[in-house]
């Protein structure tokens, strides 16, 4: 099937994602595995199957690239798979995967020119402490390869236009919207630079509003911050980016078994995923 960033075929992924809880180690989770691995195939780009073990748990990432530049710079791209028990997870983190697979068909031909080299990974066992993400950071460290940055897409389809929906922490009420119609971007002090490139780029979207945070340090004074793949890479001193719907402090089927394709709208997420394509494009251009 083509993926495009259209809202029917993100709505279609997402459909097929969230049937059931795609639970850590479960028979669901590797059936949706097999299935994202075969649809990333299909659009001709290669994959590589991870293997991690942590904590007494076992995952497995794919590792999806065009072609293999060991020295060129990398751009990470990461969208976990997996869900907590007894929630279909289509926002967390269906969404997200949807929009991972559509950037795969758009940007294949950019990723193939592009002297940056791009890696879109769909990670493992996030909601047991962001294992996969932290697997992966270390693999990088070790390959020695030069980060250019990592993004982790981090539930993006749930939007409101009801005045009030939007929750903040304490420390930030009053700064943001209080209407959960923005898509949020979340870096640290060291990632401000590569904060500040995406988010330009994809506030040049059309009719897709985009609010930006960097954190102190590592997010520790802000620990909802820090709850995506996106923190692993930032307690290593890498540069990585959170792209979030903001999760909990508007969705309010965050981690229920409530969180089910009908919720999502996926004309939102489809901006989102086209503003997230635009700024990969202005990064993989060097």
């Amino acid at each position: 099937m083509e993926r495009t960033d259209h809202p029917e075929s993100l709505r279609r992924d997402v459909d097929i994602l969230a049937t059931e809880p795609r639970e850590a180690g479960g028979t669901a989770l590797a059936r949706m595995r097999d299935w994202v691995e075969g649809e990333l195939r299909a659009m001709g780009w290669e994959v590589e199957r991870d293997p991690l073990r942590s904590s007494g748990l076992r995952g497995i990432n794919l590792i999806a690239e065009v072609s293999h530049t060991p020295r060129a710079p990398l751009l990470v791209v990461t969208a976990h798979l997996d869900t907590q028990p007894g929630t279909p997870g289509a926002d967390d983190n269906a969404s997200a995967v949807a929009a991972l697979l559509a950037l795969a068909g758009i940007l294949r031909e950019d990723a193939s020119k592009s002297p940056i080299r791009l890696q879109l990974v769909v990670t493992d066992l996030e909601e047991c402490g962001m294992l996969g993400a932290a697997h992966h950071a270390d693999r990088i460290i070790a390959e020695g390869s030069s980060l250019r940055g990592m993004i982790s897409l981090e539930m993006l389809g749930y939007c409101t236009a009801t005045p009030g929906s939007q929750g903040m922490p304490p420390a930030l009420v009053g700064l943001y919207p209080d209407t959960g119609d923005f898509i949020g971007i979340i870096g640290n002090e060291r990632s401000a630079p590569f904060l500040a490139q995406v988010v330009e780029s994809m506030r040049r979207t059309p009719d897709l509003k985009v609010e930006s945070l960097a954190v102190p340090g590592n997010g520790e004074t802000f620990p909802p911050t820090r709850l995506s793949d996106h923190s692993p890479f930032w307690d290593r001193g890498l540069p990585a980016l959170m792209i979030t719907d903001t999760s909990f402090f508007r969705n309010p089927h965050y981690h229920q078994a409530t969180d089910t394709p009908e919720t999502l709208d996926y004309e939102f997420l489809a901006l989102v995923t086209q503003g997230t394509a635009a700024a990969l494009r202005d990064l993989m251009r060097g």
